[in-house]
C-alpha cells in the first residue's frame, strides 16, 4: 500500500488547516471578547462600590459632628410631669436656645429662663424642664429648638412632644 500525495491533496489540506485556525482564532476572539466584557463589568461594579464606601466614610465624618437634640414627655408618679431635652447625636451641643412657636403655656418660665441658653450638652446628656399640666393644656406642644456645633451654628430642630 503505497502512499501517494498529490499537490492538489496538500492545498486542500493546508485550506483545511487554515480554515482550522481561522475557527479558532474566531473562538478566541471572542473567548477574550467575552472576558473583556466581565472584567468591565467587575472594575464597573468596584468603581460603584468604592464611591459607595467613600460617601459612607463621608458621612460618618459629618454625622460625627453633629448633635441631634430631640424632646418628649415624661411622667414622673401620677400627676408630675417634665419635658426631657437630650443629645442623641455624636458631637457635643453648645448654646442650646429652646424656643415656643405657638406660646409657652405649660412650662414655668422661670425654670426654662435658668436652664436655658445651655452651655453644652454632651452625647446623650439631657436637661428637664417642669410642666405645669392641668386638665385644660393641650396635649401637643411646637418646640423649636436651636443650637451650635461643629457642623455649624443655628441648627435648628422643630419637635411636636405629646403628654
Amino acid at each position: 500500500m503505497e502512499f501517494t500525495l498529490s499537490i492538489s491533496d496538500v492545498i486542500a489540506l493546508m485550506a483545511l488547516m487554515a480554515l482550522m485556525a481561522l475557527v479558532f482564532s474566531g473562538y478566541a476572539t471572542w473567548k477574550t471578547l467575552s472576558f473583556n466584557e466581565r472584567q468591565k463589568s467587575l472594575i464597573d461594579s468596584q468603581e460603584r462600590l468604592n464611591n459607595l464606601l467613600l460617601e459612607q466614610g463621608e458621612n460618618q465624618v459629618r454625622d460625627s459632628q453633629k448633635a441631634d437634640l430631640g424632646a418628649k414627655f415624661i411622667t414622673l408618679g401620677n400627676s408630675k410631669h417634665r419635658l426631657k431635652i437630650w443629645n442623641m447625636g455624636k458631637a457635643t451641643a453648645r448654646n442650646v436656645r429652646i424656643e415656643f412657636p405657638e406660646g409657652n403655656d405649660t412650662f414655668i418660665n422661670s425654670d426654662v429662663e435658668r436652664k436655658f441658653p445651655l452651655e453644652v450638652l454632651e452625647q446623650f446628656q439631657s436637661v428637664e424642664l417642669i410642666a405645669a399640666v392641668s386638665y385644660g393644656s393641650k396635649s401637643k406642644h411646637h418646640i423649636k429648638l436651636i443650637w451650635d456645633d461643629e457642623s455649624g451654628a443655628d441648627n435648628e430642630k422643630s419637635t411636636y412632644p405629646t403628654i
